[in-house]
């Protein structure tokens, strides 16, 4: 047994079958299918209810990328004979629009959730007294099981002068009040593409700043390829193989000095970004007391997703794994059912769709080819460019590629990845293919609605065995 955090009176409240520390997606999933099997459920949460996705995550973001596509589209489509025209951007009125949605999809979709199933909700920062106790302020919170579900907040780099000269989050940029002229983003992984884009299709001089060799290090190098060469097209600036020496204050922004191909320079905006990813929120949860470890931050679990404390569970971004909110979800309900149950279900992720929102989309499942090597598999690809789907051709913009992972010897597709517009729905008939070990035989012989972009993928299943620069319309 732990020993307690204080020697401070508490008042005990009554024991609860599971308690769950958070209140985003995780959270709420494990909540749910708890009370489903009857459980007494107590919720802790220091902060806004409903956690990341909801408030300052996904719903935020997504709605701000398809206004700003739909105005850089309005300055930029390719049809002739249609003329368009676009104003000034009101940010401030674009947020406060936002922030509306929010507010009501929080309260229909979490904060009603509450007194729908049921369960008690106690405000306050939690923290573990010993290995079988919560302390939430003056309150002791005992379960016969817990689930931690507290997410993950913005990683900020180490970087000389970055805190005196201050800079935006993923948080902080999505609550601006006007457009910035420039801004310099630190990252290139999905926060800092969608981000940067949404900024420059609003109107602001936007450069991408990369400490490795390229944008998107755990994607197909082909998929990589294919959205730097957006990007850059676009008129955003990226700079792979930055060295960040320090970040300076100036009267007009930030001064970002680095070394890049062997040179210092120095790189100006009005505003700074840093979207180098997320770390977990552990600190304040006293885990040492409980006999919990961590790793780099995140709460270390089993597959079936009990930590080193086997009377607690964890689920979601606080575990370092895929951060997507219905990961997230998915684990809750898992790590609630181990929790209460004997069930002992093991986690299973091999066919996990990812979409980054920029424009065009990028959507990936299952291996890479690197990673399909890497377990053992001989490998065969198929890539085809997005110029070769009609549903590209017709809407006049042919930006983006098609690749499918396959394995050799059995033809099973292991790999898709995707960069092209509306990638993100394509990507759900691909998962269906790596989950139920589909060959690209199965797509071939599969009917694909014609001049929609899912028909890429069957053509890209037909490039392992012929030209289909060579077939007519349809053509199987």
């Amino acid at each position: 047994m732990g020993k307690r955090r204080s020697d401070k009176p508490n008042r005990s409240d009554q024991k609860y079958d599971l308690a769950i520390v958070g209140s985003g997606s995780a959270a709420f999933a494990a909540a749910i299918r708890a009370r489903d099997l009857g459980a007494r459920v107590v919720m802790v949460e220091r902060g806004t209810l409903g956690g990341t996705c909801v408030n300052i995550g996904c719903i935020p973001s997504k709605m701000l990328l398809r206004a700003s596509d739909i105005y850089y589209q309005t300055r930029n489509q390719p049809f002739a004979g249609i003329d368009t025209e676009a104003g000034t951007v009101d940010l401030r009125a674009l947020i406060e629009q936002k922030d509306a949605l929010i507010k009501v999809l929080r309260r229909e979709k979490y904060e009603e959730l509450v007194g729908t199933y049921g369960w008690e909700v106690i405000r306050g920062e939690a923290a573990f007294a010993d290995d079988a106790t919560l302390e939430v302020g003056d309150r002791v919170i005992k379960a016969s099981a817990y689930v931690i579900a507290t997410g993950a907040s913005p990683a900020v780099p180490r970087i000389p002068g970055i805190e005196d000269a201050g800079y935006l989050t993923s948080t902080t940029a999505l609550s601006l009040d006007h457009v910035p002229e420039s801004l310099v983003v630190i990252g290139s992984g999905y926060i800092a593409l969608e981000l940067g884009q949404l900024f420059h299709h609003l109107g602001s001089r936007v450069t991408l700043m990369q400490r490795g060799p390229r944008i998107l290090r755990e994607y197909e190098p082909e998929v990589a390829e294919a959205v730097a060469k957006v990007l850059v097209d676009e008129g955003i600036e990226v700079i792979t193989g930055a060295s960040i020496q320090r970040v300076e204050r100036t009267q007009r922004g930030r001064k970002i000095t680095l070394v890049a191909k062997g040179r210092e320079r120095d790189v100006e905006g009005e505003q700074l970004l840093a979207a180098i990813g997320r770390s977990p929120n552990t600190r304040a949860l006293g885990l040492d007391r409980a006999g919990i470890s961590i790793d780099r931050g995140a709460v270390k679990v089993n597959d079936e997703l009990r930590t080193t404390n086997p009377g607690v569970w964890a689920a979601g971004d606080v575990t370092g794994g895929s951060r997507f909110v219905y990961v997230a979800a998915y684990e809750g309900t898992l790590a609630a059912e181990n929790a209460l149950a004997t069930a002992k279900r093991v986690i299973d992720l091999r066919a996990v769709p990812a979409v980054v929102f920029t424009t065009p989309s990028i959507a990936t499942v299952g291996l890479t080819e690197a990673q399909a090597r890497a377990v053992g598999h001989q490998v065969k690809t198929s890539i085809l460019p997005a110029e070769m789907v009609p549903r590209a051709i017709v809407n006049r913009d042919t930006r983006g590629v098609f690749k499918i992972v396959a394995d050799a010897a059995t033809d099973q597709i292991l790999g898709v990845h995707i960069v092209a517009d509306n990638a993100g729905d394509v990507i759900y008939s691909a998962t269906l293919a790596v989950k139920f070990k589909l060959t690209t035989r199965d797509l071939v012989e599969t009917f694909a609605p014609y001049l929609t972009m899912a028909e890429g993928l069957k053509l890209t299943a037909q490039t392992f065995g012929r030209d289909v620069a060579r077939l007519s319309c349809c053509a199987s």
